[in-house]
């Protein structure tokens, strides 16, 4: 897909009321694609349907509101062409402080938001004879820092299901892949963090995701726009 392509295409996004889900949001719509945001959120829906998304409250740690999303996507645009699984939160608290549950919703936002979002969205892809779908990640999955127990093992998990799944669809147009944003100055850090990039910086790397050519690369890790190369240090 090229960048003259992407009018009209439709993006779903998740996370997208705020951070980088509403830079990208943002982003595409100035590029003239039909965006969906999806987020729990719904003031900060409000405010990416005033500028032109369309948006679905959606908890995607809930199988059905993913399942939901999906099928109001079809209704509103007729395609899903790029999927965005983006929503998450962050944690800082020691491993014994973890309130109960807490370690397992991070698991569910992050691991099965992902997961649900590639289940309802493929079967779609795959009858229209191609697709894009962007996981976003972090080097939380490699470096295992202190009080980030939950987060660190969610995106771990996320890196090893994107490139199995991916494998099933490696004789189609479907390509599946995952993007690490970097430090940003968004909400996951429960302060503002002025000293960070702004969410606008990582839009290239997602746009360049949303475009790739049906021979691009699958099951890959980018970063500024980069390859990179997880676990490998």
């Amino acid at each position: 897909m090229s960048e003259y392509e992407l009018y009209g295409k439709t993006i779903v996004i998740t996370g997208a009321a705020s951070g980088l889900g509403k830079a990208w949001v943002e982003g595409f719509l100035a590029d003239g694609a039909q965006v969906v945001g999806a987020d729990v959120n719904e003031q900060g829906l409000e405010e990416i349907a005033a500028k032109g998304a369309l948006t679905c409250v959606t908890d995607v740690a809930r199988e059905h509101d993913v399942e939901k999303m999906v099928a109001f996507t079809l209704q509103q645009t007729g395609s899903i062409d790029v999927l965005f699984n983006n929503a998450g939160f962050g944690t800082n608290r020691e491993f014994l402080d973890i309130p109960e549950q807490d370690f397992e919703h991070h698991v569910a936002v992050h691991l099965f938001g992902t997961v649900y979002g590639m289940r309802y969205a493929l079967p779609h892809m795959q009858t229209a004879g191609r697709g894009r779908i962007i996981n976003t990640i972090s080097r939380a999955a490699e470096i295992c820092g202190p009080h980030n127990a939950p987060y660190s093992a969610a995106k771990a998990a996320i890196w090893a299901a994107t490139r199995s799944i991916q494998r099933d669809f490696e004789a189609q147009d479907i390509l599946i892949n995952m993007l690490i944003p970097g430090p940003t100055n968004t909400a996951i850090w429960g302060r503002d963090m002025p000293q960070m990039q702004s969410a606008e910086v990582t839009y290239p790397t997602a746009k360049m995701l949303a475009t790739l050519p049906a021979d691009g690369p699958r099951g890959k890790v980018f970063w500024d726009q980069q390859e990179y190369e997880m676990f490998a240090r």
